[in-house]
């Protein structure tokens, strides 16, 4: 006969675990798969060139120290667990991922990775997203040892998880160089339609491994960050290749996220529209309180949009004016407007419902 003691001493143990927060992790954890967009400083981890480990990035963290983020300060997760009054969630391969704080949940984000596994060749040593999805397999096991597989399993149902994915497989791939061995092998609508039935899968490896609760982005406006225009703009227009890509790509995750749900007979997956979010404040700047959404706050060339950001680039002197703070990435106040419509937007922004939608419905929120 199996010996009770163990197993009673692994449910106190669970118990203890969930109550040492007094209450805090009755808040839903909160699980990040992605690219750089979302990063936490997982990269600064590895050995790869895709990092955001030197000033000025971090300028304006709390700590103003950089930190892996690719921003000046908080970035899109940070934002949304500032907004649900919860704990930052550390990257996965943080060494203070640890007891009480992997109750928070983790950050798998890898900058420079994309849906597919060759996107980012160039960075060599990154977290693609078949490793993402293993260190989440790993991270429950984490959490079981913890307190418990049967508790583990149900914090892992009830979380909230973001996934970034899109804009390195055009920008870091397809269109990386003339002729790239995907723009051989693929016309673009052929790669549009490609990479979504991927995303799915990754979808449905989430959804396999217990997520009930899922934000799904898209690509940014990527012909109009600084980092184009500097490479493939004349007069400042957003470059119309990458445009019609994001143009392409974007409506069809829609239809492939509101497809899965219907298979799957629950709204799991919700569609963030952020490259209409960016939009918002690229083509009208001036109206978000933005001096330019053309010159990157930090970077050298034309645009400030060669490399990324170094302590020998250009640096503006308030963070607040630029709605790009590097050459590829949104600076905080222009993640703020992003992170409000994820709250609030309407279905234009999000699809089928926003997140305050999600908290009002969910009944462990």
């Amino acid at each position: 006969m199996e010996d009770p003691l163990p197993v009673l001493f692994a449910s106190l143990l669970g118990l203890l675990a969930l109550g040492s927060l007094n209450g805090q992790v009755e808040a839903r954890a909160f699980f990040v798969f992605g690219d750089s967009l979302v990063d936490s400083g997982n990269n600064n981890y590895l050995a790869t060139s895709a990092r955001a480990d030197l000033p000025p990035y971090g300028i304006d963290y709390p700590s103003h120290r950089p930190t892996g983020r690719f921003s000046n300060g908080l970035n899109i997760p940070d934002l949304i667990s500032e907004s649900l009054g919860e704990e930052t969630t550390l990257p996965y391969l943080s060494p203070q991922l640890n007891g009480e704080r992997l109750l928070v949940g983790a950050n798998f984000a890898s900058a420079g990775i994309g849906i597919l596994n060759d996107t980012g060749i160039q960075f060599v040593n990154i977290i693609r997203m078949p490793n993402q999805l293993l260190f989440f397999v790993q991270y429950q096991e984490r959490l079981a040892a913890l307190i418990g597989a049967d508790a583990a399993q149900q914090r892992v149902n009830q979380a909230l998880v973001l996934i970034t994915l899109g804009g390195n497989d055009f920008v870091n791939n397809y269109y990386l160089v003339p002729f790239s061995a995907r723009s051989r092998q693929y016309s673009l609508p052929d790669y549009v339609r490609f990479l979504i039935s991927e995303y799915r899968k990754i979808l449905m490896r989430l959804y396999e491994l217990g997520v009930r609760r899922a934000l799904v982005t898209g690509t940014g406006p990527m012909g109009c960050v600084p980092a184009e225009l500097a490479l493939r703009s004349r007069n400042g227009e957003c470059d119309p290749d990458l445009t019609r890509a994001a143009e392409l790509f974007n409506p069809q995750l829609e239809q492939m996220v509101s497809g899965l749900n219907s298979d799957l007979g629950a709204d799991i997956f919700i569609a963030a529209n952020i490259r209409l979010s960016s939009f918002d404040f690229v083509y009208n700047p001036g109206a978000y309180g933005f001096v330019t959404s053309k010159i990157a706050c930090c970077g050298q060339g034309p645009y400030n949009g060669l490399g990324l950001c170094t302590v020998l680039s250009n640096l503006c002197p308030d963070r607040t004016l630029y709605a790009f703070w590097d050459p590829f990435h949104p600076s905080e106040k222009a993640n703020r407007i992003i992170v409000n419509n994820i709250l609030r937007g309407s279905t234009d922004y999000m699809k089928p419902m926003n997140l305050s939608t999600i908290l009002a419905m969910d009944p462990w929120t």
